[in-house]
């Protein structure tokens, strides 16, 4: 099973960007779907995780900026990032946890290579 984010990019403050990821190989549904994210010198944190019911959690620090979302049946999380702030910037990781592909037996804890989210002053 492999994670491939896109999406990211350079916006002003204030701004907007959508990121996606798409969970490929032998995939039948996935538990938890999450974005994190690390800026240089920090630890990765939460940004925002989505349930396979579509129950969404948030980071304080993005409540009412950014909305998560996902397709079950493309087995794909978004990550819809408003209101952008230079604290913003980082590298930003899709993560799957507790995946069930076709035959029945689980993987779990799967991470997406990064994108990069810089957000300009």
């Amino acid at each position: 099973v492999q994670l491939v984010e896109s999406g990211g990019g350079l916006v002003q403050a204030g701004g907007s960007l959508t990121l996606s990821c798409a969970a490929s190989g032998s995939v039948f549904s996935i538990n938890v779907m999450a974005w994190y994210r690390q800026a240089p010198g920090k630890q990765r944190e939460l940004v925002a995780e989505i349930d396979a019911d579509g129950a969404p959690n948030y980071a304080d620090s993005v409540k009412g900026r950014f909305t998560i979302s996902r397709d079950n049946a493309k087995n794909t999380v978004y990550l819809q990032m408003n209101s952008l702030k230079p604290e913003d910037t980082a590298v930003y990781y899709c993560n799957a946890d507790r995946i069930r592909n076709r035959v029945g037996s689980y993987v779990y804890d799967r991470w997406g290579q990064g994108t990069q989210v810089t957000v300009s002053s």
